[in-house]
């Protein structure tokens, strides 16, 4: 990724158990630009890794994003350096946001679905709903009442429906908080795997899919892992002029790797886009989690950590 700003920690500050609140200001005195509900930047950290983090409320006097950024059970070195080793005034590169949970401004009300750190993006949805009027319901679950980043944050012009794990005996009742929706009304969803499939699935016997959004944060425990058997194929490079052989047990990313090509990348697993580049020629066999049916349809772009060609050869604009 080429267009990346250098932000200062403004502060950071807890904001549940095991969540930090970061905020972050431009370093050279201009003004971060305004973000939509449910977008996320690219933070890039000092020891190299690279995460996304959603934008949960953009400050327009000020210019400043705050994150809300959970310390994974089993970080891969990205949110514990957060938590472990990010200091106030620290210096850090971002991207420019970008959203892959956009809020349809048409619908009649929204029903927000929120597990654990998955509040961030639902919390800038909540925000843009309270500003223009718009009806909304949040069911929230969590571990523990430590846990739920932001509660009293949340504005008072909606429903909240609270559930923590350690004060109430079952599951979340979403049958009960999803059935009552208006056929004009959106799901969005934010959490952990097992939340996320149990509302599609629940969600899906009432509304459209087109009316069911998620924000993913690992691969849905209900992807379809059975793709049949992987078969190689060519990737020609046009602006490096290489032609490549991307083998049934590589993906597109590792042969770029492999041979010393700089290509950004930060999930490996098709959820985030950083790794999405421009096809040219050839046929795409879309494995990610993010590109929406007109993307896809377009064949123009691909994520390279789990995307392969149904051609047999794929032109990219690297």
């Amino acid at each position: 990724m080429s267009d990346w700003t250098r932000v200062r920690v403004v502060s950071i500050s807890k904001a549940a158990e095991s969540i930090l609140d970061i905020r972050l200001q431009a370093e050279a005195g201009q003004r971060l630009p305004a973000t939509e509900p449910g977008a996320h930047i690219d933070l890039r950290l000092p020891n190299g890794l690279i995460r996304q983090y959603s934008v949960h409320q953009y400050d327009a006097a000020s210019g400043i994003y705050s994150l809300g950024v959970g310390l994974a059970e089993e970080s891969r070195g990205g949110s514990a350096f957060v938590h472990l080793q990010l200091r106030k005034d620290d210096s850090l590169e971002i991207s420019a946001p970008r959203n892959n949970f956009s809020l349809d401004p048409n619908a009649r009300a929204y029903l927000f679905i929120a597990g654990g750190i998955g509040i961030t993006p639902i919390l800038s949805m909540i925000r843009w709903c309270d500003s223009v009027g718009k009806p909304w319901k949040l069911q929230y679950c969590v571990r523990s009442r430590a846990r739920a980043a932001y509660l009293e944050h949340l504005p008072r012009g909606g429903e909240l429906v609270f559930h923590a794990d350690d004060e109430m005996l079952g599951y979340p009742d979403l049958e009960s908080f999803i059935s009552r929706a208006d056929q004009s009304d959106h799901v969005y969803c934010c959490g952990p795997s097992p939340l996320m499939d149990a509302v599609r699935s629940v969600s899906l016997r009432h509304l459209p899919g087109s009316q069911v959004h998620f924000e993913l944060f690992s691969v849905p425990t209900c992807a379809d892992t059975d793709r049949g058997t992987d078969r190689s194929f060519v990737v020609e490079l046009a602006q490096s002029q290489m032609e490549l052989t991307v083998p049934a047990h590589k993906s597109i990313l590792e042969v770029l790797e492999a041979a010393g090509v700089l290509a950004p990348f930060s999930c490996r697993e098709g959820l985030c886009r950083t790794c999405e580049c421009s096809v040219l020629e050839g046929e795409i066999e879309h494995r990610d989690y993010v590109l929406s049916d007109e993307e896809r349809a377009s064949n123009k772009v691909i994520l390279q950590c789990v995307s392969r060609a149904r051609s047999a050869k794929l032109v990219l604009d690297i």
